[in-house]
């Protein structure tokens, strides 16, 4: 799929990470008018990134370092695009295109969208690609093929108010402190911006050392207590969290790497059945109990939703 139309040209409106002041943009790097830092531009892609405040470095990004992914990731061999490709998943989202086409129709046709961890396409997420007159921005902490900026979550360049929307798919549990993202993410949301989240409840760890938090259906509602709710539950159901606990279980027996590797494929062929009985067990009561992941569709609020209220809202069987 071609995104390229959908792409907000993002060099005008960006702030400085360190005073919020202005931008100017030369050939190579970005300079702030009031405090003078300044910031590479690597491939065309600006590179905006706290140092004192994240822990990643402006120099991983100059030098093409490895960071949340492998800096072969998105250039795999021709034998693993094939292996790839003949290896059966064994996970599966029975929310996320629905979740992005209600975002769509929500939105207004012009709408401003940030995607945080944008730099390859999430699960469900062409549905936000249909409409031409979306303008897209796509960061990251890692380069991509969508990629558009680098910058980490919990410092966004961006003017208050910038956007209508701000899409947040499996990256909380891979951020140190949610909640000063979610934060930035409400700072730089219009008055009726929309977020959409989700997180990870039953899963092993991925993505090596970046790699912090998991949440309850209740523990991701109240991560987005500033915002009205539109819809939420889970969207990876239990047979997807009992074949990742397998798969981890199995491969556990082994210390070889690559060994590991071969045999994490035979086991998917064994596994992937079972992400289809969530078909029909992901809309039980038990199924908030042991869902692989939730996911929320929020409208920012001034009000706040308390605890006592929170708690009302609890669904399961446990």
């Amino acid at each position: 799929m071609n995104s390229s139309n959908n792409k907000l040209n993002l060099f005008d409106d960006l702030i400085c990470i360190n005073c919020q002041c202005t931008l100017i943009n030369s050939e190579k790097k970005i300079t702030c008018v009031k405090c003078k830092s300044s910031f590479p531009i690597v491939n065309n892609i600006p590179v905006l990134i706290k140092e004192n405040n994240s822990i990643f470095n402006i120099a991983d990004f100059v030098n093409e370092s490895s960071t949340t992914f492998d800096r072969n990731y998105h250039n795999p061999s021709k034998f693993q695009v094939l292996v790839n490709y003949l290896t059966p998943s064994i996970s599966m989202n029975l929310f996320a295109k629905k979740n992005y086409k209600l975002i769509s129709d929500i939105l207004p046709e012009d709408a401003k969208i940030l995607i945080v961890g944008g730099s390859i396409l999430g699960e469900g997420i062409e549905e936000l690609y249909v409409k031409k007159d979306f303008q897209i921005v796509c960061s990251d902490v890692s380069f991509g093929p969508e990629i558009d900026i680098i910058c980490d979550a919990h410092d966004l360049p961006f003017e208050n108010d910038y956007f209508d929307c701000v899409i947040i798919q499996a990256v909380l549990e891979h951020v140190l402190s949610p909640e000063r993202c979610i934060a930035e993410v409400y700072r730089v949301l219009n008055k009726s911006g929309i977020v959409y989240s989700e997180t990870p409840f039953m899963q092993q760890v991925h993505m090596r050392q970046y790699d912090f938090q998991r949440y309850t259906n209740l523990g991701h509602i109240r991560l987005f207590n500033n915002f009205n709710e539109i819809k939420s539950g889970p969207c990876g159901g239990p047979g997807m969290a009992l074949a990742w606990s397998i798969r981890y279980f199995l491969v556990s027996f082994v210390s070889s790497t690559k060994f590991m590797r071969y045999l994490d494929i035979v086991i998917k062929y064994f596994l992937f059945i079972l992400k289809y009985f969530d078909f029909y067990l992901i809309n039980k009561t038990a199924a908030y109990d042991s869902a692989s992941s939730f996911y929320f569709i929020g409208k920012k609020s001034d009000k706040k939703l308390s605890d006592r209220d929170l708690i009302k809202r609890f669904i399961g069987f446990s």
